[in-house]
């Protein structure tokens, strides 16, 4: 029987990429795509739908948007496509939410957490679902440090910042559900470009350090930003993100279980540093600058948008956490799907980091 599937999010990073993913790996067995988009973005949405169409010689019909919003009850969905839906879906792919570390409480609460309530309750409602599959993160864990399994999630940690926590709240919704809905949650490290193209439609985590020797390549010194002890810095490839996501999100395997999409292999913030620098402008750190004070010079606003850099990525340079992936690792055998190692991809990122720094679009809002 084909598949009906529903994704949340479009026309965000994830959502786009993941679309491609999934008609390449599972294309004679889904039968539509139904796409729920804000209606301030359907005229966007529907111009990359067009030429995705175009580009991959798909059906006109093979996509559908529906204007909708997931703080809303019902998601905001009109009668007509519920009844659509409702009669249809059966995977559900919710990848909506706000990614900014520097989020406001009041937006991250309403739309990783209410909205992953709303999502949720409707959900619940198709007869005919076969998979919910949540897209959280690895950093649910907050502050806590040492070995995370992929098993754990309410341990009493306390957070960086309200993405994390809110994510970590909305995520506790989702395991609830998981005894009447059939689950599957991913949390990803922190994503970066394709490993092999480079591409990314956004400069944020690990660019942040791009940015950063991009600004002060022609001071004398560079110096490391360093915490007493480096702690590891887990960087994960689009492309793997979206293969495992995709066979993981159709195959029988991946019911009721969540996976850290990390990398089992991580650098840690001083050997990336190091790797980066000498890539990008062709020289090694030397000598060192407390984190804090690089947190505290990130604190001014003029200078945090003169870097392109907030001040909370600092924060990851202070937290001693390790991701454990071995049920990723494990389910992920039968498809011959592994993480590459992170070096190997930092030239082709660096490339597309030269020729695309210049152009606004893929940069964030630095406050």
């Amino acid at each position: 029987m084909k598949k009906t599937l529903f994704l949340t999010g479009y026309p965000g990073f994830l959502a786009s990429y993941l679309i491609r993913q999934l008609i390449q790996d599972h294309r004679h067995s889904i039968s539509h795509i139904y796409l729920l988009v804000l209606a301030n973005e359907k005229g966007k949405a529907q111009t990359e739908i067009n030429y995705y169409v175009k580009k991959a010689a798909l059906p006109k019909d093979f996509f559908t948007l529906i204007v909708g919003d997931i703080t809303k009850e019902s998601l905001a969905i009109d009668e007509l496509n519920q009844k659509k839906l409702q009669n249809n879906v059966t995977h559900v792919f919710h990848l909506a939410a706000i990614y900014d570390l520097a989020v406001p409480k009041k937006i991250a609460q309403l739309v990783n957490v209410h909205g992953t309530k709303c999502v949720n309750d409707w959900v619940q409602s198709l007869p005919h679902l076969e998979r919910y599959i949540y897209f959280s993160t690895a950093y649910v864990s907050g502050k806590r440090e040492g070995r995370i399994y992929e098993h754990e999630l309410e341990k009493g940690q306390t957070f960086r910042n309200h993405y994390e926590q809110t994510k970590f709240e909305a995520e506790v919704l989702v395991e609830k559900r998981k005894p009447y809905v059939p689950t599957t949650i991913i949390r990803p490290g922190i994503v970066k470009g394709h490993s092999k193209t480079g591409e990314t439609i956004k400069f944020d985590g690990l660019y942040f350090m791009l940015h950063f020797y991009d600004k002060l390549k022609h001071l004398p010194m560079l110096p490391y930003m360093k915490a007493k002890k480096p702690p590891e810095g887990n960087f994960v490839s689009s492309d793997y993100v979206l293969k495992a996501t995709s066979f993981l999100a159709m195959n029988p395997i991946g019911e009721g279980k969540t996976y850290h999409l990390t990398d089992p292999n991580p650098y840690n913030t001083d050997e990336l540093q190091k790797m980066i620098a000498e890539l990008y402008i062709g020289r090694t750190p030397k000598g060192t600058i407390p984190v804090s004070f690089v947190k505290l010079w990130l604190s001014f606003s003029p200078i945090r948008k003169w870097l392109k850099v907030e001040e909370e990525a600092m924060d990851y340079f202070t937290i001693h956490s390790s991701y454990d992936s071995s049920q990723a690792q494990a389910d992920l055998k039968e498809a011959n799907i592994d993480c590459p190692d992170l070096q190997e991809t930092l030239h082709p990122m660096i490339d597309f980091y030269r020729k695309y720094k210049d152009d606004r679009s893929k940069h964030i809002d630095i406050q």
